[in-house]
């Protein structure tokens, strides 16, 4: 290597402080899990760190609660739905951002990720009032639609950077051997954005799955979703149960986060034809 090419003690320092600004973030953000994760097992009735004693306790009061069943399932079936519903929206909406030269339409981009930039408090009490003038509020229908909203930005950032790598010759060619454009989208252009799309679909079920500023606005009743269960009773009480239902989270998110990086870094690794 000659000495042109090799970096200066300036730059070598730089990295250095990068890198241990990095791991003080990363420490900072990861630390509060390996708190979480040992108090879910304690034995103590109340919240204890270290635990004294170690047990199941506590999963087993979780699971043994119908309250904190019925709002696991509630929680689910909404971020289900909501997957079923961000996904299309957002692809559709990546696919007419990229293929547009229309100004409108690339300002429609930022409109998108408006939910990212607006403190979900403001939104949450915003769809409050919204709700309680269309009797919306403890529905899964309107908990599904304000999910919707705060996925679709999720969705839209993963296709969209699928579809700018992706070679869209390929949809040319199909729709000049015949098919419309739906066709040739789906026979050419999904299968190549296909992990990009399975990243927004999960990452839209985990961001329903984990939110609860909407969720204590809006749930209420037999509609009231895990994450306002765990807020209530935490503010009302200290119940160790919080420890063990916020692990399976913590778990939960870890797998599809995992699992969405895998898809991604497949598609990345995958020798172009």
């Amino acid at each position: 290597m000659s000495n042109a090419s090799r970096p200066g003690p300036w730059k070598i320092t730089h990295r250095v402080w990068l890198y241990l600004a990095a791991a003080v973030a990363l420490v900072f953000l990861i630390a509060p899990i390996f708190i979480v994760i040992p108090m879910s097992f304690s034995a103590s009735r109340y919240l204890d760190f270290p635990p004294q004693a170690w047990s199941l306790r506590w999963y087993a009061a979780y699971f043994s609660s119908l309250e904190w069943t019925e709002a696991t399932k509630v929680s689910l079936q909404v971020a289900v739905l909501t997957c079923l519903l961000a996904t299309p929206i957002g692809v559709a909406a990546a696919y007419a951002i990229h293929m547009s030269e229309s100004p409108a339409i690339k300002r429609l981009h930022s409109v998108l990720l408006l939910p990212l930039m607006v403190p979900n408090i403001i939104v949450a009490i915003g769809i409050y009032f919204v709700y309680a003038r269309l009797s919306l509020v403890g529905t899964i229908t309107g908990l599904v639609l304000a999910h919707v909203m705060l996925a679709i930005p999720f969705v839209v950032i993963t296709a969209l950077a699928g579809l700018r790598q992706s070679d869209m010759s390929l949809e040319r060619a199909a729709r000049s051997l015949g098919c419309n454009r739906f066709q040739a989208f789906m026979k050419a252009t999904l299968p190549n954005i296909k992990p990009s799309v399975i990243s927004g679909a999960l990452f839209a079920f985990i961001t329903s799955l984990d939110e609860v500023l909407i969720a204590i606005f809006v749930s209420s009743g037999d509609n009231t979703t895990l994450t306002k269960i765990m807020f209530t009773t935490l503010r009302d009480e200290i119940d160790p149960r919080i420890a063990a239902v916020s692990t399976l989270l913590i778990v939960a998110s870890l797998a599809i986060a995992l699992t969405a990086t895998l898809v991604q870094s497949r598609k990345n690794t995958r020798p172009q034809v």
